[in-house]
């Protein structure tokens, strides 16, 4: 198999020289930066307008491919900013790259949320429960079962006790999902929706004011289940404001409450996976998103189940 190339800084000047007039006539050419550190940086600040990401292996291409074609598909049903591509094509053989419009804002882990920004939460998951399933998985977006949370509770439950020892956690608090709890939460026939399955803080442009002006990162859209976007929400917004937003969007007590556990057996895991060495994500991340996870809602009472809960009891 031939490896992909490495992009440098003079990879990327050289492409975005011959997208943007911009620069084009210096010596120098655009002012480009990488987003991250890292050896692979895939994802690139080009001046103060435009970001460039680039598909690092064929499987990213075929992912970024679809992303594009699905972002003018779900761009009608939101109220949120979805990024536009200016420019996209291939950077090597079979890798693709994407010049998008820098959505002005900054990240979900910088600015808190307000009121308002829950009611742009709101319209985003009612816009994605909008878009056809079928005109998703044409695009090539796969349909995913939903998780058994049943599994995710025992897994969780070894972590939080990892945790504990570690004095990160207490892992008594995960008593509160009990086996038969865990089996009231499944997902009910029929209810599979598009998923952004990345609700991360990094992919929520937030303004200062509070507002969520933009959601990024839509290579990993599934076709499945919405608790999985209520549990991203979770973390990156906090318990509270994720089910406030979820009952906006006219979500019941069940997919609320699944998508509440989901985000707190996953914060659990995936913090004790990072403590032991087998993940790289940063330890001050994950511990917010510990934190946002488990701020108490008003329900906590899994096993008294009402279908017609309302947003002031939860």
């Amino acid at each position: 198999m031939t490896q992909a190339p490495t992009p440098t800084a003079d990879t990327v000047r050289r492409l975005v020289r011959s997208l943007l007039k911009e620069g084009a006539g210096t010596a120098a050419g655009p002012d480009v930066r990488p987003v991250a550190d890292g050896e692979d940086a895939v994802t690139w600040w080009v001046g103060t307008r435009h970001v460039l990401r680039l598909a690092p292996d064929a499987d990213a291409a075929v992912r970024q491919r679809r992303e594009l074609r699905l972002r003018d598909l779900v761009r009608p049903h939101l109220q949120v900013a979805v990024p536009t591509s200016v420019a996209h094509g291939e950077w090597a053989p079979g890798l693709t790259y994407t010049l998008d419009t820098k959505v002005p804002g900054g990240s979900g882990e910088q600015h808190e949320v307000s009121a308002l920004g829950e009611a742009d939460l709101a319209g985003l998951l009612t816009g994605l429960r909008e878009v056809p399933p079928r005109q998703a998985e044409a695009l090539g977006v796969p349909r995913t079962a939903p998780r058994s949370l049943e599994a995710l509770r025992r897994a969780a439950v070894q972590a939080a006790e990892r945790l504990a020892e570690a004095d990160e956690f207490d892992a008594a608090r995960l008593r509160q999902l009990t086996p038969p709890a865990a089996g009231q939460l499944t997902v009910q026939p029929g209810g599979a929706v598009l998923v952004h399955h990345g609700l991360t803080g990094a992919h929520l442009v937030v303004s200062a004011d509070g507002r969520v002006r933009a959601v990024l990162g839509w290579a990993d859209a599934v076709i499945g289940d919405p608790a999985e976007d209520i549990a991203g929400l979770a973390r990156a917004v906090g318990a509270p404001a994720a089910v406030r937003a979820a009952t906006l969007a006219g979500y019941g007590a069940r997919p609320c409450l699944r998508g509440l556990w989901l985000a707190r057996c996953d914060s659990v895991r995936h913090l004790a996976e990072t403590l032991s060495g087998r993940a790289r994500t940063p330890l001050p991340l994950l511990r917010a998103e510990l934190r946002r996870a488990w701020e108490p809602i008003l329900l906590e009472r899994v096993t008294d189940l009402r279908e017609d809960v309302t947003g002031d009891t939860l």
